[in-house]
């Protein structure tokens, strides 16, 4: 069994949970590395909001600052989506597995089996959406609402 560390798959699971915050790493995936400036343009949110958002980036370890003067450009590193990639692809494999097995045994065993159908169907009633009526033979009676007793009411 693969052991994860938790609290960097929290962290990374958290800080991809904000859509701001995974736009912003789009952007860094589609180039090598941003000004922070260069980060913020495109949304519609103040710069030190955007820097808040590359804090819990930073500290996820999803990005990397590297201050050259007075500008700070941010890069993508991979390592904690790596390990979050791994702990997602066990549950992608466990539901393939699975679904593979629910394929494999309705293709083995056609339902209904053709033994059990009835041999009539009973005719559908007259301005009904549903289809056939139910072969129940048990009526069913609707329940009439009880009310409670009106409450008191106050007068001005």
């Amino acid at each position: 069994m693969v052991k994860y560390q938790e609290g960097v798959l929290d962290r990374t699971f958290a800080a991809l949970s904000d859509p701001t915050r995974r736009a912003l790493l789009a952007r860094l995936g589609d180039q090598d590395s941003l000004s922070v400036s260069e980060l913020a343009q495109p949304f519609s949110i103040s710069l030190p909001a955007i820097m808040k958002h590359l804090d819990v980036l930073s500290d996820a370890g999803l990005i990397a600052r590297e201050k050259t003067g007075r500008t700070v450009a941010c890069r993508l590193t991979a390592s904690p989506m790596e390990q979050a990639m791994d702990w997602l692809n066990r549950y992608q494999r466990f539901w393939s597995d699975n679904l593979d097995r629910l394929a494999a045994f309705v293709e083995e065993d056609p339902w209904p089996p053709s033994h059990a159908l009835p041999s009539k169907t009973l005719p559908a009633k007259p301005n009904s959406p549903r289809g056939p009526a139910s072969r129940s033979n048990a009526g069913s009676t609707r329940r009439l609402k009880k009310s409670t007793p009106r409450g008191p009411t106050r007068k001005s």
